[in-house]
């Protein structure tokens, strides 16, 4: 029929091993296989138009997929419940392009997560010419053709070749093929001629068995799934034989050969030639992935302060994602129990926000041996927490490494990690708050000093008949700049009646705090604005003292009296330091919780040395 057609024929291929059975089948895909990879080679096709569900297609497009070559698959997406379904669908996983017949192929393509835009709904090509090929001349192609293969076999073994009604034969061209169908009486048998090509002339059909289960068919299809006994088929033979039923154009409308050349035109060569699924949107699963792991590593912040015992988880990206505050408790065995109760509950919640917890870190006053983990002894704020072991238990209680330091190193950590001193091979961070306390990093690292003692710079001393300081010196950065020192200073005007101005309101019951004191100063209070004053002149005392010491290239300002020191700082410094450290930029911090940043810092920063 090819050759009848004129096609230009460029290579003949012979790949059918003889005989009928499956292994003959699989025989003939292997010798295909064989065989192709020369063939494709020579001829090198854009396209490969690869037709039906036949089992040495199925070899043409395993070829084709495997030698980097575009498919096209003709008569893809349906349905008929047999072996062929499967080769069907083998193929249509392996094609590029898709023409399907009917509307449920091609959303049974879709399903099959094909690209909806490599789809072609066109209709099946045969009925381009079957729509228009019922004609009257007839009767002397019946008597040429008629029967198959095997039916040559049954009537030959029955004698029925003889009958005068009867013809057997194992082959007809199309055109004549057509003619038979159009005006037979009735098609009997398993082909999907019949539940497709025939429904083009209404011609009644029985199909037998279950080969075409799940195929669309017309209403001139009568189904005989189950043919167990002669009676079956003679009764479906008295219903169909001779009936006209309409015409059915569920497989197409005699218009899709044009469509599949419009579409054959359309493809892109220079689009790329792997094949992209569209499977349906689900969540992707990304707990395995190197910047989701990166994102969701978190540590356990712990802030031991005087009044407050604050818990936090952090992130990597120095996000609180969730804080816990209780009150400190007065003794070491209540403090304790309540660090881990908090610790553990933190650690649950950590799942709940999609954390993956690295490990503690502790923040808390006074000095520590962060190698063992130990505070060696806290200020007065902090009763009964002096040689405390925080690493082991916690650490036994949690099955994580834990870190502690003490909370002015925390800051510079913090600031090293989250704020300005990001990138700032040397710089000092001091903490303003309730007492005067600071971090020194150079070099990147964060200096200790022989006994743990570095950076203790509220207890520069800048005056040597100063005030008293809780350390039991005098003179000390934080007998005058401190939140204590501050508020000391406010209760004394307050008790002599000099600290309330006008615009001030106070009741009986309120603590003087170092809130009033400020308040009070910038409501024109010149004895309060003296008081400031002098302290912020000490602490630009202690910073001019630390510039010449440690000559860092910046000087952070942290804790709550930051913003209000940062001016009389640069004063001082433009007037008592030496030209050479002048231009030291001194800067507020701007980050809203340094404690519990540099206690997380602590881990985000060591984790993967995995030293303590």
């Amino acid at each position: 029929m090819i050759e009848q057609d004129d096609f230009d024929i460029h290579t003949r291929l012979h790949t059918i091993v003889r005989g009928e059975d499956e292994a003959a089948m699989v025989e003939s895909v292997g010798l295909a296989l064989v065989k192709l990879p020369d063939v494709l080679n020579r001829l090198k096709p854009d396209i490969m138009i690869v037709h039906g569900d036949r089992f040495d297609a199925l070899a043409l497009a395993t070829s084709a997929a495997l030698m980097n070559i575009r498919i096209l698959h003709i008569e893809g997406g349906e349905v008929s419940g047999t072996i062929d379904d499967s080769i069907r669908h083998a193929i249509t996983k392996l094609a590029h392009y898709h023409v399907c017949c009917t509307r449920s192929a091609e959303q049974h393509l879709i399903a099959m997560c094909e690209d909806h835009d490599h789809i072609l709904l066109a209709g099946c090509p045969s009925y381009d010419k079957l729509l228009s090929a019922k004609n009257k001349d007839y009767m002397s192609i019946i008597r040429i053709w008629l029967g198959s293969k095997e039916m040559v076999r049954v009537m030959r073994k029955k004698g029925i070749e003889h009958h005068p009604n009867f013809r057997a034969v194992k082959h007809v061209p199309f055109d004549q093929f057509i003619q038979l169908v159009a005006h037979a009486g009735c098609m009997i048998g398993n082909s999907s001629c019949g539940v497709r090509e025939v429904g083009a002339f209404g011609t009644p059909v029985i199909n037998l068995g279950t080969r075409q289960t799940g195929r669309e068919t017309g209403e001139n299809v009568l189904h005989v799934r189950d043919a167990d006994t002669q009676d079956k088929i003679l009764h479906a033979l008295q219903l169909q034989f001779g009936k006209q039923y309409p015409c059915s154009k569920i497989y197409g409308d005699g218009n899709a050969v044009p469509r599949i050349l419009k579409f054959l035109k359309s493809i892109d060569l220079n689009e790329p030639l792997q094949k992209k699924f569209c499977f349906p949107p689900v969540k992707d699963n990304i707990s395995q992935d190197i910047d989701h792991i990166l994102e969701t590593q978190s540590a356990l912040a712990v802030d031991l302060g005087g009044t407050n015992l604050r818990v936090a988880i952090v992130s990597m990206k120095g996000e609180i994602v969730k804080k816990y505050t209780q009150l400190n408790p007065k003794t070491y065995e209540d403090r304790l129990e309540l660090i881990l109760k908090m610790c553990v509950e933190a650690a649950s919640e950590a799942v709940n926000v999609n954390c993956r917890i690295l490990g503690v870190g502790i923040s808390t006053g006074g000095r520590v041996n962060p190698r063992e983990g130990i505070v060696l002894h806290s200020t007065k704020l902090i009763q009964e927490w002096s040689s405390v072991d925080l690493r082991t238990p916690i650490s036994d209680a949690l099955h994580l490494p834990v870190w502690v330091d003490n909370d002015g190193n925390c800051a510079a950590l913090a600031e090293r990690k989250f704020g300005h001193g990001k990138g700032i091979e040397n710089f000092v961070t001091l903490i303003t708050g309730t007492g005067i306390g600071g971090g020194i990093i150079h070099q990147h690292e964060l200096i200790h000093g022989s006994s743990f003692c570095a950076a203790e710079l509220g207890h520069i001393v800048v005056s040597l008949d100063g005030p008293e300081c809780l350390c039991g010196s005098q003179g000390c950065i934080e007998a005058y700049a401190s939140g204590i020192a501050l508020q000391r200073e406010a209760k004394k005007l307050h008790d002599e009646d000099l600290l309330l101005v006008e615009g001030m309101s106070m009741k009986k019951e309120d603590v003087v705090s170092a809130a009033h004191l400020i308040q009070a100063a910038k409501l024109g209070n010149t004895k309060a604005d003296s008081i400031l004053r002098t302290a912020g002149t000490a602490l630009g005392l202690g910073v001019v003292n630390i510039l010449h010491t440690m000559n860092p290239s910046l000087v952070i300002l942290s804790g709550v009296l930051a913003s209000h020191y940062v001016n009389a700082v640069k004063d001082v410094i433009n007037r008592q330091a030496l030209s050479s450290v002048k231009t030291v930029d001194v800067v507020v911090s701007n980050l809203a919780d340094p404690a519990l940043l540099g206690a997380a810092s602590l881990v985000l920063d060591y984790t993967t040395r995995r030293i303590y």
